[in-house]
């Protein structure tokens, strides 16, 4: 009986010390930008679930798309209805994972240039990205920052030749993240 009691104790243990180790954010932001001769097209998303654990640099974002918010309501119809299709793919995630993690010292408050790498996927097409970015460490609270850029055709996002000049071929994707602990 002794035994089962320790291997109790052992095992919550462990489990506390493993969701120690995790971030997550339900309210991360991801917008993006496109120029383009006629028009500049930028929207905004700040329902974006993300979580990161610390112990092995394995980080998850995900974003319904319908969530993205435009400057104009028909900008915004468009994206879901013409381009990204969000009814027949509602969401866009990254799974990866933070190379240099061990680079990152919870307990001191600085910023870290952090490199990650893994699978983006958008309009049901998954491309393999390598991109950088920073985390800012402050009271054990973790921003995370990256700024890179994707290609529409790489995720099957065909552009009309009607508004070919409208939109860009390239979409600049801004991340911005809180993380708190996860037993916070």
């Amino acid at each position: 009986m002794k035994k089962i009691i320790i291997v109790f104790f052992i095992m919550a243990f462990l489990s506390l010390a493993v969701n120690a180790q995790k971030y997550i954010t339900k309210t991360g932001k991801i917008s993006f930008f496109s120029s383009a001769p006629l028009e500049n097209i930028e929207a905004v998303n700040d329902q974006v679930n993300a979580a990161l654990d610390f112990s092995t640099g394995d980080f998850v974002f995900k974003v319904l798309m319908k969530s993205f918010e435009f400057p104009k309501s028909l900008m915004q119809e468009h994206f879901n209805e013409n381009y990204v299709e969000s009814d027949k793919y509602p969401d866009a995630s990254f799974t990866g994972k933070i190379t240099n993690i061990k680079d990152i010292n919870v307990a001191n408050n600085n910023t870290v240039i952090v490199q990650a790498q893994g699978d983006l996927t958008i309009h049901g097409v998954t491309k393999k990205i390598n991109t950088s970015g920073t985390i800012g460490i402050k009271n054990g609270v973790l921003t995370g920052y990256s700024k890179f850029t994707i290609l529409l055709k790489d995720y099957n996002i065909s552009i009309p030749k009607t508004v070919v000049n409208n939109i860009s071929k390239t979409i600049e994707i801004t991340v911005n993240i809180i993380l708190n602990k996860l037993n916070n």
